[in-house]
């Protein structure tokens, strides 16, 4: 297989909406899923996908309201159409369990498909996929529902008019791409902002994603019931934190215990996208694994 030649784009449909997939080709091979982070694409794989496409059939999705995937027509991005989703397109694309890689978002989504799938997925690598630390899930939970509820509505009318920003040239999106993520190189922040954004009839570029993912819903599972799902999942789990990230280390905070067959990783000079930050030894430590 020529290493030069990218992954062919390819469509289904899920509840209603037309989404985008990236096929890396190899169809004899185990079905390997890799799922993105908010506010990202599914070319934000191709390096992983490359590395590993002799050994894996590797599909690649956008999330709705994100890459080349349909928005949501009500603005309207809630964890059990994320998860609707995904269990579409594994239920389309293999017969036999799959592993999947998944990022942030990405990672909230393929642990919960797990945890109500346990039979469909082999292993599981969550890249900072268990969402806020206990820290700022204690802030959100003393706040009165009807202010976060109030809160929230303001949030959404906001949404409504702000439209998606316009950058004069790709250097300027690039410059926003690195003052996001100052790990990153060169080559990666411009083939991630390449990738990323669309140009508009007057010229000037904006990002794939919908403004309204920005906006979260103030409903999701309890704590309680976030902990039972994750210990429904019956495979090898792999969790992996950079310690320049935001994200709590969950081998620290006591959320790995709630995993059967959890083993966390934690990455020196990287931060929240350490996919990227620290490629070489993920990639190691990610093939070591599978």
């Amino acid at each position: 297989m020529d290493d030069d030649i990218g992954p062919t784009s390819h469509s289904f449909v899920s509840q209603r909406l037309k989404l985008n997939y990236l096929d890396w080709g190899n169809l004899g091979a185990p079905t390997l899923i890799l799922v993105h982070g908010g506010r990202d694409h599914a070319r934000s794989w191709d390096w992983v996908a490359r590395a590993l496409r002799h050994d894996w059939h590797i599909i690649c999705p956008d999330l709705r309201g994100h890459g080349d995937s349909a928005w949501s027509p009500d603005g309207a991005y809630t964890m059990p159409y994320y998860i609707c989703d995904l269990a579409q397109l594994i239920h389309q694309q293999s017969a036999e369990p799959v592993t999947i890689v998944a990022h942030s978002l990405g990672g909230a989504i393929s642990l919960r498909y797990a945890g109500l799938y346990p039979e469909r997925v082999r292993k599981i690598v969550a890249i900072e996929g268990l969402g806020f630390s206990s820290d700022r899930i204690d802030e959100r939970n003393a706040t009165a529902l009807a202010d976060e509820w109030r809160g929230w509505i303001e949030e959404r009318r906001g949404m409504s008019a702000r439209m998606p920003r316009r950058y004069a040239t790709i250097e300027d999106a690039l410059a926003r791409m690195r003052s996001e993520n100052r790990h990153l190189s060169e080559e990666q922040a411009r083939h991630l902002t390449i990738h990323g954004v669309n140009r508009n009839e007057d010229g000037t570029f904006s990002w794939k994603f919908d403004n309204y993912l920005r906006s979260s819903p103030p409903l999701d599972l309890t704590d309680a019931e976030l902990h039972a799902l994750w210990g429904r999942i019956e495979c090898p789990t792999l969790l992996a934190y950079g310690n320049d990230s935001w994200a709590s280390n969950p081998a620290k905070d006591g959320r790995a215990a709630h995993f059967k067959a959890a083993r966390v990783i934690a990455y020196d000079q990287a931060g929240h996208w350490l996919h990227h930050d620290q490629f070489e030894r993920f990639l190691a430590d990610l093939r070591a694994f599978l």
